[in-house]
């Protein structure tokens, strides 16, 4: 049984995207999945890494908890919008607090190099836009992706990282 924790990243939970992780989490509890689920929107935490990485801000509790979802799954599904190219500010305050030297990965002493501490897990991210997918990957080149993908996920060991993107959420209604 595939041990799966969904992230939910969006501030609005009567957005698209928390429909989305309802889908989500019964399909794959359907499947036979074991299955969690983060709401960052309703945890209490301070966004901002006070002291970046100089001094050590303590974690709330909520965030204590979210450490302990994350180190159980084996996969981690992200759901989210893109926003100016970027996540949700709430998602980045998430990650910014979580993914921590010595939680995430360790850095090397004497040495530029890191040791990535989540190793053996992988992850799907499901974004949304207003914009069409084509002209984000095109024009713009998907930031937003590469950001979760290659300088957060990868870069503490998370991988595979596979992407669903769904656009353009402006123009779609009820029926669609």
């Amino acid at each position: 049984m595939k041990k799966i924790l969904i992230i939910q990243g969006h501030p609005d939970r009567e957005s698209y995207n928390t429909a989305l992780a309802e889908a989500y989490k019964k399909g794959a509890i359907a499947a036979g999945a074991e299955v969690q689920e983060i709401v960052i929107r309703d945890l209490e935490f301070s966004l901002n890494l006070k002291h970046g990485y100089r001094k050590r801000t303590e974690l709330e509790p909520d965030l204590l908890v979210a450490w302990k979802q994350i180190k159980w799954a084996e996969h981690l599904v992200w759901i989210y919008p893109v926003w100016w190219g970027s996540v949700p500010a709430i998602m980045k305050g998430f990650i910014d607090r979580l993914f921590l030297p010595g939680f995430a990965f360790k850095k090397r002493e004497g040495s530029v190099w890191w040791d990535k501490l989540l190793t053996g897990k992988s992850a799907r991210l499901i974004s949304t836009l207003d914009q069409p997918a084509w002209y984000y990957w095109l024009i713009n080149r998907r930031p937003s992706y590469y950001a979760m993908k290659k300088l957060t996920l990868n870069f503490v060991g998370i991988s595979p990282v596979k992407a669903t993107t769904i656009a353009p959420i402006r123009l779609s209604t009820d029926a669609f």
